[in-house]
């Protein structure tokens, strides 16, 4: 059994990033694996030279918008692009990466948007990704990370109260969460931290509410159920800048 550290970040486009300190982070933080969200960028636009490492890219049909992709150290037996649904797989929301003895699964979940104009396609994604996952997780456990898009509980957001009919907090987005993990998932952050407060991965660009912490925690590491004893870390590296994400950490024996 060996100790693996994870790392997941929603970059807010790559190229942006990587003006801001991407590169020094990236060696500090030394992961076996690397998880981007929101990368927006084809694989073409940019030059990335990460010695040691295998680089997985999942790009949008649109160019500059959403993506993954995942930077590892250890060679997967096999890599898969999307969730196998065309109506799913335009936006470059899903890697997995088969591993010898579990799945790693990165995702940037699609947000419902303002005014809520794609719940419904959301609460369509979150059935056919659920089922995906559980599909997973029949043939070897899963690690699942990314950009969620949902405050799963009000601990998990600076201001609940005002926040109960926005994307990322509705009833029906909660639900789908509590959901997938009553279906087999470990939230790695809240079984390690229960009752940590102001504890957020991602701020809004406006009225400073990083400088405030007026936050949300919407980035995860979710683990199959069978992994749970085997979580030794599970952080959020909020003092690390370049995006309006933080990165995200698990530190696990497998």
């Amino acid at each position: 059994m060996k100790s693996l550290k994870y790392i997941s970040w929603n970059v807010n486009g790559l190229r942006a990033c990587m003006k801001k300190g991407f590169m020094q982070s990236f060696k500090e933080l030394d992961a076996d694996c690397f998880c981007l969200q929101e990368t927006k960028l084809q694989p073409d636009q940019i030059e990335l030279d990460l010695p040691g490492y295998y680089q997985y890219w999942n790009s949008a049909v649109k160019k500059g918008y959403s993506g993954t992709a995942l930077f590892t150290k250890i060679k997967p037996l096999s890599v898969t692009y999307g969730i196998g649904m065309e109506e799913h797989d335009q936006e470059g929301r899903v890697i997995t990466a088969d591993f010898n003895d579990h799945c790693l699964v990165t995702c940037y979940t699609p947000n419902s948007q303002r005014g809520l104009a794609r719940l419904t396609y959301r609460m369509k994604w979150e059935d056919d990704f659920k089922k995906y996952l559980l599909d997973l997780s029949k043939k070897k456990p899963v690690i699942l990370c990314g950009d969620l898009n949902v405050a799963h509980e009000e601990i998990d957001l600076a201001n609940p109260a005002s926040n109960h009919m926005n994307a990322g907090f509705t009833d029906d987005e909660r639900n789908k969460m509590t959901e997938l993990l009553s279906d087999g998932f470990t939230d790695s952050f809240r079984y390690l931290h229960q009752d940590k407060k102001d504890a957020y991965s991602w701020w809004s660009y406006f009225a400073k509410s990083r400088e405030r912490n007026i936050g949300w925690r919407i980035d995860y590491f979710l683990v199959s159920d069978i992994l749970q004893p085997r979580i030794k870390a599970a952080e959020i590296h909020s003092s690390i800048l370049g995006s309006d994400h933080c990165p995200v950490e698990l530190d696990i024996e497998i």
